[in-house]
């Protein structure tokens, strides 16, 4: 066996409090790579409802990639919560129309940050906040109740609000050759025999190995 069924709502039998969210998703502007779950007792599979102020006029995406692991209560601020912030009022008069359309103008442009992106073997703690536009780099961990308001580099540990660098998780060499190897890419038959040295193992012993591999 090389692992759960990536199309399962739920992979761990009788067990409902966890979910694949990319089987959860309907939104196109929301795209989840396999294995990413979400656990929450109150509904893993209601997953979309913690992606907020994502209108369908301002287009921008929520991409996580694969193997991330979202606990209970995280949230993404995407850009339709952003208000214009140049002049003197900050109230967004134009999403109401008649007649305060001109409101959105050249003058007044909207402050869109860009999508907001996840990359792989992602961690994200419990009731943690990401706020609009943010890259998540491979193999990050962001702390419970950390408030994400700038990009975080692959295997950095990120906590606080305004999230900070904790620490870095392995050295510059080792980052380089883990996001070159990009384990997972890899087909289940090739990393499953792998997962005990994955998982406890040194991270030097994981890349001789993995080198070996290919």
């Amino acid at each position: 066996m090389n692992g759960p069924d990536p199309t399962e709502l739920h992979p761990v039998p009788g067990f409902e409090q966890v979910c694949f969210i990319k089987n959860a998703i309907s939104n196109p502007n929301v795209i989840v790579g396999d294995y990413t779950y979400y656990d929450d007792p109150d509904g893993a599979s209601d997953f979309e409802k913690n992606i907020l102020y994502h209108f369908p006029f301002v287009g921008d995406k929520l991409i996580i990639g694969k193997f991330c692991a979202l606990a209970r209560g995280v949230k993404f601020i995407m850009n339709g919560a952003n208000h214009i912030m140049s002049g003197t009022s900050t109230y967004p008069f134009y999403i109401f129309g008649d007649g305060w359309e001109p409101a959105l103008s050249e003058r007044a442009v909207f402050p869109n940050k860009g999508d907001t992106v996840i990359g792989n073997d992602v961690w994200i703690g419990y009731e943690a906040l990401i706020m609009p536009g943010v890259t998540i780099g491979d193999g990050a961990i962001i702390a419970s109740r950390a408030v994400v308001t700038g990009n975080v580099p692959p295997y950095a540990i990120y906590g606080g609000n305004p999230a900070k660098l904790i620490r870095e998780r392995f050295s510059a060499s080792q980052i380089k050759w883990l996001q070159a190897i990009a384990w997972w890419d890899w087909p289940m038959e090739k990393l499953t025999p792998l997962l005990p040295i994955l998982v406890a193992g040194e991270v030097e012993e994981f890349l001789a190995l993995a080198l070996a591999e290919n």
